[in-house]
This record gives C-alpha cells, sequence and structure tokens, in this order.
C-alpha cells in the first residue's frame, strides 16, 4: 500500500496533475467571481437600458429565449474579463537577440565575440548578420 501511494505521489508530480487541479480550482473561483459581477453590476445596468425590464424570463411557449441571451451575455463577458486578466498575468518575453555561428550554426548572443560551442571568433560582418 505504501509503495502505491509513492507511485501515485510520483505520478502526481511528473504529470503535473497538482499544477492542473489548482488551476481548475482557481478558475472556478474565477468564474463564481466574474458571474457574481455580471449578475450583481453588470446586468442591473443592461437591465435599466432595456424597457421590457426582466427580459431573462421572456419565452415563446416553451422556448426561454431570454435565459439563452442572457447566457450568451454572461458567456461573453466572462470571456472578455478572463481575456483580460490572462493577459495581464501573463506576458509574452522577447526572445534573446541572437544569431547564429557561421562555423557550427549555434545560437550566439548578438554581443558575442566568440562561440560558445565551437570557440571559433566571431567577426563585426558575422555580428551584424
Amino acid at each position: 500500500m505504501k509503495k502505491t501511494v509513492q507511485e501515485f505521489r510520483a505520478f502526481l508530480l511528473k504529470q503535473n496533475a497538482v499544477a492542473l487541479a489548482i488551476g481548475v480550482i482557481i478558475g472556478a473561483a474565477l468564474g463564481r467571481v466574474v458571474s457574481g459581477l455580471v449578475e450583481d453590476v453588470i446586468m442591473p445596468i443592461v437591465a435599466l437600458a432595456l424597457p421590457a425590464g426582466e427580459w431573462r424570463t421572456a419565452q415563446i411557449g416553451v422556448v426561454k429565449y431570454g435565459d439563452l441571451a442572457g447566457r450568451i451575455v454572461d458567456f461573453a463577458i466572462v470571456a472578455v474579463v478572463v481575456f483580460a486578466v490572462t493577459k495581464a498575468l501573463i506576458r509574452d518575453e522577447k526572445p534573446a537577440a541572437t544569431r547564429s555561428c557561421p562555423e557550427c550554426l549555434e545560437a550566439v548572443p548578438l554581443d558575442a565575440r566568440r562561440c560558445r560551442a565551437c570557440a571559433s571568433p566571431l567577426t563585426a560582418a558575422s555580428r551584424t548578420a
């Protein structure tokens, strides 16, 4: 039993299952916050702009098109908020300025005078290339 627990722990750490679980939990919590923002702040403002008031209860027969429209609006708002939060938290790093060594084709920094792989000198012409 102890070996199984150790194997399971190793699996969780190796496969990033713990990181995925944390992401799901944080995502669910963020979803609740955004849903509260939509229901309590944004939708009352939208309801003021619409003449019918409770438009989410609108239906034709058994088709609740008001509820569907509300869910679509909720989804759009949640998608925009999640996109904005993701853009704020995850920034693209600029790739390091490199060039190829003319001898071994190893990537070397632009300011390098020698290649770190083959130690060949890099001329001024190859530094600008």
